[in-house]
């Protein structure tokens, strides 16, 4: 007998199938005739592996307005903002915040988040706080923690031994900030080091790269060299790439080819980079999104990140990663069938390679991590971002929700709506 058997949903690639669970691993998918403990009825409806997020701040989440509100909406202020509150906010503030927003993270199907922890004040508050976090949420849900120097390598004084400090505590990935350092060169003198740190720790390495509206801002070729020189590639991912948007395209021509050689993967956050890029132009006003098209047509790892949720530098959001798609797709203009069904796989698949997700997805053997979707297909899911009626982690249901059809009293009209619909 299966302790967990889900029948009849939709899969990502359109086959309708069963999924029969065992303690937390998938053990059959196919049509599956046998016992469970409990069934899930999930014909109509989409099964899908769990939402992942590559590029998230957590010790800064659900913070917004302290210690006051960014009034100019900028990047530098969000990062002035929280200089003040990364030395008033206490270790267990930070940890009840995060914890929180786990919470709101698993009832939404996203079950694997990398994180960012500011490293740059000596106290470490932050890395103390979220490596609890990681080991209270372990049951059910996958958190990594990126040792990240908010305010530079070299631009504080303890800026590199505290990233040493932070790993040696037990952060998982090398992070690093090269255009917020003093200078170009120490930008790149910084990625260099930072490359070098990974690969002397066998550990991966996540940049936030040219997050800047300046074209000039060229780092991301620093890093595709020494993560050539260094062998990280597979296990290298940039942030943002804002400043591509303002590059000479003679230039991203050769540049692109680069990342894709390094096998370098790109992380956009669509809802934050056009929030916080362009604030100094009048118009045209540049928003602010990297190349993501330009990039996938290369075949560079693409994926989708949330990047903040109510903190110093973006006042809204929910933790939905289909938000982040369903902007994303906008602002990219993924509008072709082939491509909005894509923006799915971009928090999905693409964000489990980024962050190298061991025994993900559906079939024989993966973890037994799922979500099943009040949707008929992925682009569906994203057009909707629906209500996610199970969620399962490591083989038990974390999260349900009812059905949420609209009760409609319209005269000679159906009882009830529902704003599915199959194209086609």
């Amino acid at each position: 007998m299966f302790d967990l058997l889900v029948k009849g949903g939709t899969l990502p690639d359109g086959s309708v199938a069963d999924i029969a669970i065992q303690g937390d691993r998938i053990a059959a998918v196919g049509k599956i005739e046998g016992e469970a403990a409990r069934i899930i009825d999930a014909t109509g409806d989409l099964v899908a592996p769990p939402f992942v997020d590559p590029h998230f701040h957590m010790d800064a989440t659900l913070s917004y307005g302290k210690p006051r509100v960014n009034a100019s909406g900028t990047l530098l202020e969000g990062i002035a903002l929280w200089g003040e509150l990364r030395d008033i906010a206490t270790v267990d503030e930070m940890i009840e915040r995060a914890v929180a927003y786990c919470d709101w993270a698993v009832s939404l199907g996203l079950l694997s988040i990398r994180s960012h922890v500011d490293t740059s004040a000596d106290h470490l508050r932050g890395v103390e706080a979220l490596l609890e976090v990681k080991r209270r949420v372990a049951p059910y849900l996958d958190l990594q923690l990126v040792a990240f120097p908010q305010d530079g390598l070299y631009r504080v004084p303890n800026g590199r031994e505290n990233v040493i400090r932070a790993l040696d505590m037990g952060c998982d990935v090398v992070g690093g900030i090269p255009h917020f350092e003093r200078t170009m060169q120490e930008g790149a003198d910084s990625v260099a080091d930072l490359c070098r740190i990974a690969a002397e720790r066998g550990l991966p390495i996540d940049l936030h790269c040219d997050e800047t509206d300046d074209p000039m801002s060229r780092h991301v070729e620093t890093y595709a060299r020494e993560i050539l020189r260094h062998g990280l590639s597979g296990r290298a991912a940039a942030g943002h790439l804002t400043s591509m948007h303002s590059m000479d395209n003679y230039y991203v021509s050769k540049l692109i080819p680069l990342i894709a050689e390094a096998d370098l993967m790109a992380i956009p956050n669509p809802l934050i980079n056009i929030t916080l890029q362009g604030r100094h132009d009048s118009f045209p006003k540049r928003r602010g999104l990297t190349r993501v098209k330009e990039m996938q047509a290369q075949g560079i790892t693409v994926g989708w990140g949330q990047d903040c949720v109510l903190d110093p530098w973006y006042s809204l959001g929910t933790g939905d990663m289909l938000d982040v798609a369903f902007m994303g797709l906008h602002v990219a203009q993924m509008t072709h069938p082939e491509e909005m069904a894509r923006c799915f796989t971009m928090v999905t698949e693409n964000n489990a390679r980024i962050m190298g997700l061991d025994g993900y997805g559906l079939k024989v053997g993966a973890k037994a991590n799922l979500v099943v979707l009040d949707a008929g297909n992925p682009t569906e899911a994203v057009r909707l971002r629906p209500d996610r009626l199970f969620v399962v982690s490591k083989g038990k249901v974390v999260s349900e929700q009812a059905r949420n059809d609209a009760r409609l009293s319209l005269g000679g009209r159906p009882g009830s709506v529902r704003r599915r619909h199959v194209i086609g």
